[in-house]
């Protein structure tokens, strides 16, 4: 890894809003996953939950790279995702038009958030509505009622990203932990590396301060042989 691309990841990692997040319930067009994921790494969310049918676990592979730095936590329904953010401690804001919304720019985005975005057509489930602790809106003045929900979570979020900018959540620091911060620098410094490992499922070494793989010597050789030869190496 050279020195300019070790920087870029730090500097990446530094910037990272590990409580802020957003939450995607039967999201199912694939550009629109694709451009909410793409959001989350450009404001700086380093996890997306999602709950999805099935045929969509793996449909998620054209953010243009983006997925390779925004951690996706699945789930089987909008009850298991929900009381993942509440051991968090978030609020938890759902994109909804009823008496109870208000402006998404009333709300305090510095306060760890999750925001959840439903499904194109039918939105988000009367489940998950009882379970928000608020409805928020995009103010909308012409004949439209909503908003592509790939541009409506670009406006919310980009909203959280200024008050948190303004407030310096940026200037926090690296707020990941030290495993999550090996992994980004293994799998962004050595990509063909670590998609070897992920094939021959073995563990990834260590990284350096220089960006440097402190590997031993068993670990490069078990890199040159095939899984079923490695209990006799």
């Amino acid at each position: 890894m050279n020195p300019e691309r070790l920087a870029r990841i730090r500097q990446m990692m530094a910037l990272r809003q590990p409580d802020l997040t957003v939450c995607l319930e039967e999201v199912n067009k694939a550009h629109n996953v694709a451009a909410i994921i793409r959001t989350c790494d450009a404001v700086g969310i380093p996890d997306v939950h999602a709950v999805w049918p099935p045929a969509m676990r793996e449909n998620f592979r054209a953010a243009k790279g983006s997925q390779n730095w925004v951690n996706l936590h699945q789930y089987d329904s909008i009850q298991d995702a929900m009381s993942v953010l509440r051991v968090k401690g978030m609020q938890i804001l759902a994109t909804h038009l009823s008496p109870r919304a208000v402006d998404f720019r009333e709300i305090d985005y510095t306060r760890p958030t999750a925001i959840i975005f439903g499904a194109e057509k039918h939105g988000i489930s009367q489940t998950a509505l009882e379970m928000a602790d608020q409805d928020i809106i995009i103010p909308m003045v012409g004949m439209a009622q909503s908003l592509n929900v790939s541009v409506a979570s670009a406006l919310v979020l980009y909203e959280a990203q200024r008050q948190r900018q303004a407030a310096g959540f940026y200037q926090r620091g690296c707020l990941l932990s030290f495993e999550e911060q090996q992994r980004l620098l293994f799998e962004g410094g050595y990509p063909r590396l670590a998609a070897f490992c992920q094939s021959k499922s073995l563990d990834y070494p260590a990284i350096g301060e220089q960006g440097e793989i402190l590997a031993n010597e068993t670990w490069w050789q078990k890199m040159q042989l095939h899984p079923t030869k490695w209990e006799n190496s």
